[in-house]
């Protein structure tokens, strides 16, 4: 009896302990994706601790123990969500805490950055399905006595962390080993009392217990033998079908490449956050605003993985001052800049930058920044930061890999205090003279430029590139030509699209040409650099002096910055210095001037003879002294031509004024409204009207659904200031107004010029958009975003 109780119990041991392994190796595999052994250890606990309480209550009645081990699995949830919690220095109750991560833990966990921190967002799911893998395997296993069922639910676990890890970590070699290997010493383990029950038929069959003088123990040692051999049998064809099929399995799990974070959308920016660089413009206006507060020192090395902090702080630039970034906006459509990154929740240890371009040992540095900074006035999800961020501590984040910038999703509150480490790349500058550019797919945002660019754009930079072969040389004639020939200044209105640049670079000064923020500066460059074959990219952040400082608007800038191979991203700077007088455009960068008209001298007019004075016959006079008919013809055609004239212009004049009223008049909500009746006007007048039904966004989508409309710009960037304009008035500034304007003008320009010139002379002599302004007169404007009015 005793002898039989001690065989059970080396069984369940046997069986517990082949569960625990099988659990604990999936939980090996996903932690591979987190920062540090946390999260494996949270993982393979859960797994544990199921398999325990499922085995000590083996005896209860089924009913009674699915309770019992949810009960135990939320007081392991709520310790191990306590302790994620502290470890991360996460703020607010813990039940808050996992009530959100478990509402939203698989997007979170397909989102995260990895490294993953194990925060309860991030280990709640793997907790959770490795509490009940353990318990159902320990139900089948050790309650129901079928060990190869048991082993399903811990397969199936393997193979769900072998999918959300996916290409982001080596093979796993020694946890699938582990796996197969406690598969079969559960197999093993469970065979014996399969024996003991035939053991005990036999013996009940004869009715006597059998003896040893009768054979029975021969026979008993053959059905052992002959079990074991068949057992070790199993176990070898196991073994050597998964070295069979091992190397085919992992040559195909790498060639195939899945990932599951590529079917999640991480969480998209905000309008505010998708192009800051209309707010430079803001801040020009408004130096003295405080924006944050920076103090910048040695980060601990604890902090770094071992990397040497810097002893007095970072280097500063080639003035004495520090670079922070705000924002990197890669694309540009031909009507504004936008930031385009793919932002994923992050811990607090960052992954590398992605540039390719740079060499490894040009990219590594040792020299490691802290900047602590508190936020005072500045307001959307952006963080700054110097470049290159390896690590955040104070507040959750949002990393974007492609640009290397820090998104709180969150927000920006005044108060919040963060500290990043940052490690700054120092380009190889004695490689630049010699560097090239790369090319191809990886680097095509780079280079895009959309349809439209102003014919005198080109030939400026066609003529810049001219005389410039290198790379580097033609990013610097691009620098010096901003540099040397416009003026920087502070009230400049906002835009970059198409129209402001051509204004920018070649208006005239007396009316405001020639002179911009570090907007129009920006832009240009990037333009000008991607029509020679740079690739480009603006950067929008602060430069501001060394040492611990209060950040205001005049520190707002934005710089552009080149991509070369070997090297990566070097910023350039094309604003003038302080005090210079900006230089005439020599005349071979100005625009073609059009072909005039040749006068025709007055040799070269035709001579002709004075018909002979002769006295009129009777027969042309108009009897009865009434006027004749072609006289009467003339006078019609002149008071109906005087008419036309006078009424065209009359409508001219009017359409005028109302743009004029819609773009310039009244608080901005109001411009942002105006700017969208001038599209929903010009839909009318093209014989495309929207419904009325349909809201901005909607009205958007129509608009790329025209004939042409995929030529046309994007119309959601206003679409989403109308929809801010008309749902919370008070957000919207003069910045965002000025900006609806310039995206109302391109695009009505730009659809306009794709109608015949018949339809174009109709267009602009049209008086239907004052009779519909005249209908919505009364009406708020916020109805008037909608459909056609």
């Amino acid at each position: 009896m005793t002898s039989d109780r001690t065989t059970e119990l080396a069984r369940l041991g046997a069986v517990a302990t082949a569960l625990i392994a099988m659990t604990g190796s999936a939980a090996v595999l996903l932690g591979r994706i987190y920062d540090g052994s946390a999260a494996g250890w949270l993982t393979a606990g859960a797994g544990a601790a199921a398999v325990l309480v499922g085995t000590c209550a083996r005896r209860l009645p089924n009913w009674q123990v699915a309770p019992l081990s949810v009960l135990l699995m939320g007081g392991y949830l709520l310790a191990a969500g306590w302790w994620a919690a502290e470890r991360a220095e996460l703020a607010g109750p813990v039940t808050r805490l996992l009530a959100d991560a478990a509402a939203n833990g698989v997007p979170r966990l397909l989102t995260a950055m990895i490294p993953m921190e194990a925060v309860p967002d991030t280990v709640v799911v793997p907790v959770v399905a490795s509490w009940l893998a353990g318990f159902t395997a320990t139900e089948l296993a050790v309650r129901a006595r079928r060990m190869l069922l048991g082993c399903l639910p811990p397969l199936l676990l393997f193979g769900a962390a072998t999918f959300v890890v996916g290409p982001n970590a080596e093979p796993a070699g020694w946890p699938a080993l582990l796996f197969v290997a406690a598969a079969a010493v559960g197999l093993l383990a469970t065979a014996a009392p399969a024996t003991a029950a035939r053991r005990g038929q036999a013996a009940a069959t004869v009715d006597q217990p059998a003896s040893p003088g009768d054979g029975g123990a021969g026979a008993l040692a053959a059905v052992r033998l002959r079990t074991a051999t068949v057992s070790l049998a199993g176990a070898a064809t196991v073994l050597l079908l998964v070295a069979v099929s091992a190397p085919w399995v992992v040559a195909r799990i790498a060639t195939t490449d899945v990932d599951p974070r590529r079917y999640v959308a991480p969480p998209q920016v905000e309008i505010l956050d998708e192009n800051p660089l209309i707010r430079i413009s803001g801040w020009a206006l408004n130096p003295d605003q405080p924006l944050f507060d920076l103090r910048v020192g040695a980060a601990p090395v604890s902090t770094v993985d071992g990397r040497r902090a810097a002893a007095a702080g970072p280097r500063p630039t080639g003035d004495g001052a520090l670079r922070l970034t705000l924002a990197v906006l890669h694309d540009y459509d031909g009507v504004t800049w936008r930031v385009g990154g793919t932002y994923r929740n992050a811990g607090r240890v960052l992954p590398p930058a992605e540039d390719a371009a740079a060499s490894p040992t040009d990219a590594s540095s040792t020299h490691v920044v802290r900047q602590e900074i508190t936020v005072a006035e500045l307001s959307g999800r952006l963080l700054p930061t110097i470049t290159a961020p390896v690590r955040v501590d104070g507040v959750r984040v949002a990393y974007d890999r492609a640009s290397s910038t820090l998104l709180r999703p969150e927000g920006l509150t005044p108060g919040v205090t963060y500290a990043v480490d940052s490690v700054p790349r120092r380009p190889p500058l004695n490689a630049l003279p010699t560097a090239d550019v790369p090319a191809g797919e990886s680097v095509a945002r780079t280079l895009r430029v959309a349809d439209g660019v102003p014919a005198e754009i080109r030939r400026l930079a066609q003529q810049l590139a001219r005389d410039n072969g290198a790379p580097y040389q033609r990013a610097l004639a691009v620098e010096q030509f901003l540099a040397d020939h416009y003026q920087l200044v502070t009230d400049a209105p906002s835009g970059h699209a198409y129209p402001n640049l051509g204004f920018f670079l070649f208006g005239p000064r007396e009316a405001g040409g020639q002179r911009g923020t570090s907007e129009q500066f920006a832009a240009a460059y990037a333009l000008l650099g991607r029509l020679m074959g740079l690739p480009t990219r603006v950067v929008v952040g602060f430069v501001v002096p060394s040492g611990d400082v209060t950040v205001h608007g005049r520190h707002a800038v934005a710089w552009p910055e080149v991509l070369f191979s070997g090297v990566g991203w070097v910023p350039f700077d094309p604003l003038p210095r302080p005090d210079s007088t900006p230089r005439p455009i020599e005349e071979e960068f100005r625009p073609a001037p059009d072909e005039p008209t040749p006068p025709v001298e007055p040799s070269a007019l035709p001579t002709v003879d004075p018909p002979p004075s002769t006295p009129p016959s009777v027969a042309s006079a108009p009897p009865g002294g009434r006027p004749s008919g072609w006289l009467l013809g003339v006078v019609a055609v002149t008071v109906a031509g005087a008419g036309a004239t006078g009424w065209a212009g009359l409508v001219l004049l009017l359409r005028r004024r109302l743009r004029d009223r819609r773009l310039d008049a009244g608080p901005p909500a109001d411009r942002i409204c105006g700017a969208w009746l001038e599209v929903v006007d010009a839909l009318r007048l093209a014989g495309h009207p929207a419904g009325a039904h349909l809201s901005a966004s909607e009205v958007a989508g129509h608009c790329r659904a025209l004939p042409d409309g995929a030529a046309l710009p994007r119309l959601d960037p206003l679409a989403e200031l109308v929809n801010l304009a008309s749902f919370a008035p008070g957000q919207a500034d003069d910045g965002q107004a000025r900006c609806a304007g310039g995206y109302a003008t391109v695009w009505v320009a730009a659809l306009r010029a794709r109608r015949p010139w018949w339809q174009r002379l109709i267009w602009s002599l049209h008086p239907g958009p004052l009779r519909w302004a005249g209908r919505r007169r009364g009406t708020a404007a916020t109805a008037d975003t909608t459909g056609s009015g």
